[in-house]
C-alpha cells in the first residue's frame, strides 16, 4: 500500500537528483538518465506525492519540473537563498545533497502556499530568448566600454569586429522574440495591453510576459513581491529603520528600471505626476522610481486581469 507522502523536496544537481519526503521518512537518489527519470516517477507514485518543491539551479531544474508537471504533479521552484536562510534559522548548518533535499521538503511544508511559475513550454522558450537578449546587451555594453581608452589599432579592430558580431546576434534575438510574441496569441494579447501604457515598449512587455506569467492572476501585493518592488519593514522597539526591497525577480526588476525612469520623468503623465509628488515629499529619486514601479505593476496586474488597455481616467494614482 502506498504511503501518502504528499510533498517531496528535490535537490537538483548536474547529474542526479536527491529527493526526500519527511512525512514518510523516505529519501533516495536518482540519476539524470532515462532510467533514472522513470525510477523517480515510479518512486514518487509509490509514495503518493502530489507536490514537488525544488530550488532554482541555473536551469538544471527545468527538465525535472517539466517531467513532474507532465506527470500531473504541482511543482514549485523556489529561491535557494530562502531555503538556506530557513535552514540557518532552524540551526541546520550541515550541507550536502541529501540534507538539502530534506531542508527543501521541510521548507515546502512550512510554507505550504508556495506556487511556482506556471509550467508552459512556450513561455519558457520566450524566457530563454529574453534572457539571452539581456546577456547580449550586457556583452555589447562591455565591449563598448573597452573603447573608452586608447588602444593599439589591432586591439581596436578586434573590439570593432566583436561588437559588430554581437550587434548582429542581438538583432537576431530581437527578431526571434518579436516572432514568438506574434505567433502565440495569448502573448500578443498581453503585449498589446502592456504596450498601451505610455512609456512601456516591446522590451518591457516581453520581459513582463517572460518573467512574470502570474501578472493578472494574483493580487497586487503578491505581484509587487514577485518583482521584488515591495518594501519590507526594518523596525525594532522604538527604532524605525529604512524600508528596503528584498528578493523577487532581479532580472525583471533590472529590465524594468530604465523604462520606469523614462515613464516617470517623460512619457507617462499619470506616473510623472506621482513621481513629482514623491519628490516633493522628500523621497530620494531611486526610492521614488521603485514606488512608481510598484504602482505600475499594481495597475498592470488589474489591466491584465480585466483584459483592459490603459485608461488614464481609471488609472490615476492618488
Amino acid at each position: 500500500m502506498a504511503q501518502r507522502g504528499g510533498l517531496v523536496g528535490i535537490d537538483v544537481s548536474k547529474g542526479k537528483v536527491d529527493v526526500a519526503i519527511r512525512s514518510a521518512a523516505a529519501a533516495a537518489t536518482f540519476t539524470d538518465s532515462p532510467e533514472g527519470r522513470r525510477e523517480l516517477l515510479k518512486w514518487l507514485t509509490q509514495h503518493g506525492v502530489r507536490k514537488a518543491v525544488m530550488e532554482a539551479t541555473g536551469g538544471y531544474e527545468q527538465k525535472w519540473a517539466k517531467l513532474l508537471g507532465k506527470a500531473g504533479m504541482e511543482v514549485a521552484i523556489v529561491d535557494p537563498k530562502r531555503v538556506r536562510h530557513f535552514a540557518k534559522s532552524a540551526g541546520r548548518l550541515a550541507k550536502n545533497d541529501p540534507i538539502d533535499a530534506q531542508m527543501i521538503a521541510w521548507f515546502g511544508e512550512v510554507f505550504d502556499d508556495l506556487t511556482g511559475k506556471p509550467l508552459d513550454d512556450e513561455r519558457q522558450e520566450l524566457e530563454q530568448l529574453v534572457t539571452a537578449r539581456l546577456g547580449a546587451v550586457r556583452l555589447k555594453e562591455q565591449i563598448e566600454s573597452w573603447g573608452e581608452h586608447e588602444q593599439p589599432k589591432v586591439v581596436q579592430k578586434t573590439h570593432q569586429a566583436l561588437l559588430k558580431a554581437v550587434v548582429a546576434e542581438l538583432g537576431k534575438l530581437e527578431v526571434a522574440i518579436a516572432a514568438k510574441i506574434e505567433k502565440v496569441d495569448r502573448f500578443a494579447e498581453r503585449a498589446e495591453i502592456i504596450q498601451s501604457v505610455p512609456g512601456l515598449a516591446d522590451v518591457a512587455a516581453t520581459g513582463l510576459i517572460a518573467f512574470l506569467p502570474e501578472l493578472g492572476r494574483v493580487d497586487r501585493q503578491a505581484a509587487s513581491a514577485l518583482v521584488g518592488a515591495a518594501p519590507f519593514d526594518d523596525d525594532s522597539g522604538e527604532r524605525r529603520g529604512e524600508r528596503h526591497i528584498k528578493g523577487g525577480r532581479k532580472k525583471l526588476r533590472k529590465l524594468l528600471y530604465m523604462p520606469i525612469v523614462g515613464a516617470a520623468t517623460q512619457h507617462n503623465p499619470v506616473l510623472k505626476a506621482y513621481y513629482q509628488r514623491l519628490l516633493a515629499r522628500g523621497k530620494k529619486a531611486k526610492v521614488a522610481f521603485m514606488a512608481c514601479m510598484r504602482k505600475l505593476i499594481s495597475i498592470l496586474n488589474a489591466m491584465l486581469a480585466r483584459g483592459e488597455k490603459w485608461d488614464p481616467t481609471k488609472h490615476a494614482i492618488a
